[in-house]
């Protein structure tokens, strides 16, 4: 691995690469989390189309020319928290897994979220090793949860990071 480095999401080849990171770290990440029909459908080429429909607001980790990892955030979705951020998505390829990647990424969004004294973020019920990096940056759950369809139910949790 090389120096990693942190970037707004702008060229070409940085967004075809933060769709295949999200395609990949959905079936590295939700296999056995989520329907598998359900995973299944959500190929690289749907993943690259989503990456070219909201190309705001996402930062990419590279590890030279190859994109290892995003974040998306932005201003809270829905009314329930005003005058909160919001993490919309954070992924990593498992092979940079435990390289502090994600943690720059994080880290990184929430100085782009600087305006919001809280930050949120929701997190699939069961992916431990999400809630276990959540938490050792600061968020924690503040109760609220949500059902969404991934082929099955499934919910989300709710966690908050909060400023000094």
């Amino acid at each position: 691995m090389g120096k990693i480095v942190i970037k707004k999401m702008e060229s070409e080849d940085e967004i075809k690469g933060k769709g295949y990171v999200h395609y990949k770290s959905w079936h590295e990440t939700y296999t056995g989390l989520v329907d598998k029909d359900y995973l299944e459908r959500q190929t690289l080429e749907k993943c690259i189309a989503i990456a070219y429909k909201w190309p705001d607001n996402i930062l990419v980790a590279k590890d030279g020319e190859k994109v290892v990892g995003f974040v998306g955030y932005g201003a809270y979705r829905g009314d329930a928290l005003p005058a909160c951020g919001e993490v919309f998505g954070i992924y990593v390829l498992a092979a940079y897994h435990g390289q502090r990647v994600g943690y720059e990424l994080m880290k990184a969004a929430i100085e782009k979220l600087a305006a919001y004294k809280k930050v949120a973020v929701w997190v699939l019920k069961g992916n431990e090793r999400a809630i276990h990096f959540y938490k050792r940056f600061g968020f924690r759950f503040d109760g609220a949860e949500a059902e969404i369809m991934l082929g099955t139910p499934n919910t989300e949790l709710r966690m908050i990071f909060e400023r000094d």
